[in-house]
């Protein structure tokens, strides 16, 4: 990308596109185009079409999304299905009509199947059933990469999607009844510590292995895939290893500092059993992630605590 280039960020505020604004500034771009919720509705297509008809962006990083865990997804997967299909169409079809240059597509390594065989390679998708705990998640997602394909086919345009594993790292949502795994338990055993409590209850057996990729790392890949990708299939973004949801409880634990006891919650779901991203392709490119998971956790974790979040 060039370092003129106007670039809009879809999402800016969010974990994903908080953190690619940040990296682009890092590496010298400024002319940023950034837009509230309020500013701009993504789930209105007239207010989308306008906005590109007059920005003209060169370069789209589309990382806006409804996002949430599994609770989040089962209360309402209503506005899962509608809001990030919604968006999805909106800016990608905005975006072929306005002559964009490039486009990012934010997938996510939890649309693959249900059963897909470990570690997971780009070409499972769509090889088996969805995970049903987010299934109309999943559903937006696979039709905002599968659109991408589609105009990159009749259109001719530079639509990438990538697949990231988990997430975390500054501005995560840590809101105990929609947040992922890894902000729910860095507040948890934050709150515990500071009221004295002696047991943190954590949702299912404990068992499940799941991979965790800082969110600073997520962009540098982005950026890095922006200047060295074009291929229409998607490409997985993710460490290559995974830890169970009871080491990581243990790890988030000992980072925070709390030491009383962990109560697993065996009545609650626990999801996907094990869920591994395969990473040869970007790695065979040259990208490899930087942050460690302990650094990852103990960085997520002071951010936490000086935005007063609890």
């Amino acid at each position: 990308m060039e370092k003129d280039a106007k670039i809009y960020v879809a999402g800016h505020r969010g974990l994903v596109g908080s953190a690619i604004v940040r990296k682009l500034k890092q590496d010298g771009y400024e002319n940023l185009v950034c837009k509230t919720r309020k500013e701009l509705d993504l789930v209105s297509q007239e207010a989308v079409f306008d906005f590109f008809q007059k920005e003209r962006p060169d370069y789209v990083f589309l990382s806006a999304a409804r996002v949430g865990g599994i609770m989040a997804n089962a209360t309402y997967p209503a506005e899962f299905v509608y809001e990030n299909i919604s968006i999805e169409t909106n800016v990608i079809h905005s975006a072929w009509q306005s002559g964009v240059k490039k486009l990012l597509f934010l997938g996510s390594s939890c649309i693959y199947p249900k059963n897909c065989p470990q570690p997971m390679k780009e070409e499972y998708l769509l090889s088996g059933y969805l995970e049903t705990t987010n299934e109309p998640y999943a559903i937006a997602k696979i039709a905002g990469i599968n659109m991408c394909q589609a105009y990159n086919r009749q259109y001719k345009t530079r639509f990438i999607s990538v697949m990231p594993t988990n997430l975390y790292g500054p501005n995560d949502n840590f809101d105990l009844k929609n947040s992922h795994v890894l902000p729910a338990l860095i507040r948890k055993f934050d709150e515990a510590k500071q009221k004295n409590e002696k047991e943190v209850e954590i949702w299912g057996t404990g068992t499940p292995r799941r991979e965790f990729l800082h969110v600073d790392d997520l962009s540098d890949a982005c950026l890095f895939l922006m200047d060295n990708y074009e291929d229409s299939s998607i490409i997985n973004i993710g460490v290559g290893k995974d830890i169970t949801i009871r080491e990581l409880a243990d790890l988030v634990a000992g980072v925070v500092g709390f030491s009383g006891n962990l109560r697993y919650d065996s009545s609650k779901p626990d999801g996907t059993l094990v869920k591994r991203l395969d990473t040869s392709k970007i790695n065979g490119l040259g990208w490899y992630p930087k942050i460690s998971l302990d650094e990852g956790i103990r960085h997520a974790w002071q951010w936490y605590r000086t935005n007063d979040i609890c």
